[in-house]
């Protein structure tokens, strides 16, 4: 076991994780146990990445963009990474687009479904909080999501983790150590390169806890599962979800092949473990430190890409999430309001749900959330909103598992397609790991 590469520890626990959390499903107060003693250490280990994240994208990103040496670079870079994360996401509602008109999952569900569903869920605080936070959003300004990226305290950026705002204000550093005169500005430049270091060995050492860590999240996912016939219903919906989830791996490994000319079951083997963990928490903030680590490491990505390419890609690139509003979309009309499938709406889904994975970086539960966005500005019936929430919520967890997959698996195959064309993709990289120091201080 000790031996066992990182990925397959973290397999194992994934599986081990699941069948526990069925085993307790069945199993008086196995729900409990499971709540009290189990899904704390999922807890732990979700905080303990969030706690690392910030001072990473700051330190990698101003000593990335310090060491470039060349403000021109800068912008060379922002350009394609932002140009290849809308060219994935365009393509990726395409592709759910394509798959759920030609599956069609949505027709022919019964009307007692329907009403099992929304009797269940319409009112549940999961899909009034969505709607709420939607609104919020609706009623902001057209401008207020460029007004949310300029902080006006950097240190209540830090504490509320909001990553466009800690972007920003990491780039505006390290674009001024370069128009300082380097005797001034090297010891700030050694202090956050130490500072890099330091989190990249932090992250060692809390991977040691993953496969343990993912045992308890996934076996906490599972016993919140106590309606399998519902599931069921939805199965159809779900798999055309994941399908297309799949053929959008399909493509990201294509573009590796042919433009990076790597293997793409090598890079699949190097950015599994933050995939399983993407798949674990739900969450592409929370796995940014992981997904750093194996790209810069396992990847041979250089650090002064992955630290703008990743924390941006974390922030606006949500391939996988926008996939999933194309479907989810789709399906909700094709069940309950038919007569507005038409063309031209499918054509402002596309937009809307581009405009919106850029936008939404702010929005807490952003998937569901910028679906309420996508389904008002085709002007779907405000009153049937909890209806259409409520027919997708049950499976909404699985799903969001597995589109942040695919949201970590884009961030990381963009870093390498920005770090090839810029001649920044190493061939031989080489991995640390958390104990190639300690024999020197044991």
């Amino acid at each position: 076991m000790k031996n066992l590469a990182l990925h397959w520890k973290i397999l194992i626990g994934m599986v081990l994780g699941i069948v526990f959390g069925f085993i307790m499903n069945t199993v008086d107060g196995g729900k409990g146990f499971v709540t009290d003693w189990i899904k704390p250490f999922g807890t732990i280990f979700i905080n303990l990445l969030k706690l690392i994240a910030v001072p990473l994208i700051l330190a990698s990103l101003i000593k990335g963009i310090s060491d470039l040496k060349d403000i021109s670079k800068i912008k060379k870079m922002g350009l394609r990474t932002i140009s290849i994360y809308i060219g994935t996401t365009l393509i990726a509602i395409i592709i759910g687009l394509g798959i759920v008109n030609i599956v069609k999952p949505g027709v022919g569900m019964s009307p007692d479904t329907i009403a099992k569903i929304k009797a269940k869920y319409e009112t549940d605080l999961g899909v009034t909080d969505k709607l709420v936070k939607a609104s919020a959003q609706k009623d902001a300004g057209p401008l207020q999501a460029l007004v949310d990226i300029f902080p006006s305290n950097i240190f209540q950026s830090f504490v509320d983790a909001s990553m466009l705002q800690i972007i920003f204000f990491a780039m505006f550093v390290g674009i001024s150590l370069l128009l300082i005169p380097e005797k001034k500005a090297k010891p700030l430049m050694d202090f956050f390169d130490s500072l890099n270091e330091m989190v990249m060995k932090m992250v060692d050492l809390i991977m040691l806890f993953a496969p343990y860590a993912v045992f308890a999240l996934l076996a906490n996912v599972i016993i919140a599962f106590d309606d399998t016939e519902i599931l069921l219903k939805l199965l159809a919906y779900a798999l055309c979800v994941v399908g297309g989830l799949i053929l959008m791996i399909g493509f990201y490994l294509i573009l590796v092949a042919v433009y990076t000319k790597k293997s793409p079951m090598w890079f699949l083997k190097q950015i599994s473990p933050a995939q399983l963990l993407a798949f674990s928490t739900s969450s592409s903030a929370a796995t940014l430190p992981v997904t750093m680590e194996r790209v810069e490491e396992h990847l041979g990505v250089d650090k002064e890409v992955s630290g703008f390419v990743l924390p941006v890609g974390a922030t606006i690139n949500m391939d996988g999430t926008s996939l999933y509003q194309g479907i989810a979309a789709v399906f909700i009309m094709q069940v309950i309001w038919p007569e507005g499938l038409t063309f031209s709406n499918q054509l402002v889904i596309v937009f809307t749900a581009l405009l919106a994975s850029i936008g939404s970086a702010a929005v807490p539960s952003a998937g569901m959330v910028m679906l309420v966005i996508v389904l008002e500005s085709i002007g779907f019936p405000e009153e049937l909103l909890p209806i259409g929430l409520a027919l997708i919520f049950a499976v909404d967890r699985p799903l969001d598992m597995c589109r942040t997959t695919v949201n970590v698996t884009g961030d990381a195959t963009v870093s390498m397609l920005v770090a090839k064309s810029l001649g920044k993709l190493h061939d031989n990289p080489k991995a640390k790991d958390w104990d190639d120091n300690y024999d020197k201080v044991k």
